[in-house]
């Protein structure tokens, strides 16, 4: 990602408010963000970080859903690696509501797009993540 754009610019910002403790500063940088994306791929990232900022699951997943939505419109390689992070926040959200089932979905759905994740300290720990979300939800 290009650290020039504004949209890349301001999530970066608002990452280092959370890294602070400044969650309501965070906020305000991924809002900016979303409201200032000048394309599909921009408002992407804006909503994911916005759906980690979010006080309530349903408020989450709206935003993970978004995201989604945003990702699917763009539709190439740029967003290929977001897919199983992806999935795996909206399985998530959806434990956090009680819907296992959907979950399960999307964590599946998750472990489909695995090999897109890079290889490094991220990537591992979405890969832990879909794994523990699959042994929580399997039916």
């Amino acid at each position: 990602m290009d650290p020039q754009n504004p949209v890349v610019h301001l999530c970066s910002e608002g990452m280092l408010a959370e890294a602070d403790g400044r969650t309501a500063d965070a906020r305000t940088h991924y809002e900016q963000a979303y409201h200032v994306a000048a394309d599909d791929y921009e408002a992407c990232i804006a909503a994911h970080y916005l759906a980690r900022q979010q006080s309530t699951p349903e408020d989450s997943l709206r935003w993970n859903e978004e995201c989604l939505r945003r990702a699917e419109l763009v539709g190439d390689d740029r967003v290929r690696a977001f897919y199983p992070s992806l999935h795996g926040n909206i399985a998530h959200a959806y434990q956090q509501l009680g819907r296992e089932d959907r979950a399960y979905e999307h964590y599946v759905l998750a472990s489909s797009r695995i090999g897109d994740l890079p290889p490094d300290e991220y990537g591992d720990a979405v890969r832990q993540a879909i794994a523990d979300g699959l042994r929580t939800t399997a039916p």
